[in-house]
């Protein structure tokens, strides 16, 4: 039998922004369209895994994001004290998924060989394809690396029963995706494959890209392996907040992905 997890997503960051931020070809700067940033916690009954490991409160305020709540302070309200996180899982390296590393002492880092290759590659020698990592993030796992704490994986590989890797690229030159056997279905975590629905929905991708051809083909993907679309994560969806039912009742920023789906998709308003 397959292994099935509580799935969680963490909002720990905001940033205020307008359509054509998050729409390639779109010239529309007068539409609000803000995102979130999250962190996933994967819970089974044996292992638990994070997916990402979102930036400090330095990086927000020279990078100009609200910061809601640091990662540190979320994870232990779920019963999760990093110090003690056996698996963490990044979906790339930019800034907002790979910062914090150093929160995970004991933590093994799952990414694909691609994605450090790229981060480390000749495309970094051009400043504007540098811009969404930091250097103490990518120095960082390097260190990681030679103290044996890496796991590259290549193209599709199951890390655990249940749980399966998906290199996508596109939005980076190894951005791996997470599917997750819930019951209620198999979820996608799609980490910035969609950052929004919009992307999905419009088959418009978000601006940062490094190939658009994988990046069409990876929105295809997402559909393909998940159990509906309603099953389909967006990596930085303000709505998964509202859509979602919360871990907390008076916590609006940690939601439960794995109980039920999206409210619209049950008649209950988006």
């Amino acid at each position: 039998m397959t292994d099935t997890y509580a799935v969680y997503a963490i909002r720990y960051g905001h940033h205020d922004r307008m359509a054509a931020e998050n729409l390639l070809f779109s010239d529309d700067n007068q539409t609000p369209m803000p995102i979130d940033y999250y962190v996933w916690a994967i819970v089974g009954g044996e292992r638990t895994f994070i997916l990402d490991t979102g930036f400090d409160p330095e990086v927000a305020a020279r990078r100009g994001r609200t910061m809601v709540r640091p990662i540190e302070q979320s994870l232990p309200l779920l019963g999760i004290e990093p110090e003690t996180v056996s698996d963490v899982i990044i979906s790339h390296m930019h800034y907002d998924h790979a910062g914090n590393l150093g929160a995970f002492p004991r933590a093994r880092f799952h990414l694909q060989e691609a994605e450090m290759q790229y981060c480390t590659g000749r495309c970094m020698c051009h400043k504007v394809m540098r811009m969404p990592f930091e250097l103490q993030d990518v120095s960082a796992m390097v260190h990681n690396l030679f103290d044996g704490r890496v796991c590259y994986h290549s193209g599709t590989s199951q890390l655990a029963p249940g749980i399966t890797l998906h290199l996508l690229g596109g939005h980076s030159g190894g951005l791996q995706i997470v599917e997750v056997a819930t019951s209620r279905g198999t979820l996608v975590l799609a980490s910035d494959a969609a950052h929004l629905h919009a992307n999905i929905d419009q088959r418009r991708p978000f601006p940062v890209l490094v190939d658009l051809g994988d990046y069409m083909d990876g929105l295809d993907t997402l559909e393909r392996i998940a159990t509906s679309r309603d099953h389909i994560i967006p990596g930085h969806e303000p709505r998964v907040l509202s859509d979602y039912p919360r871990a907390f009742a008076d916590l609006p920023d940690i939601v439960r992905l794995d109980l039920t789906g999206p409210k619209a998709a049950q008649g209950a308003g988006a």
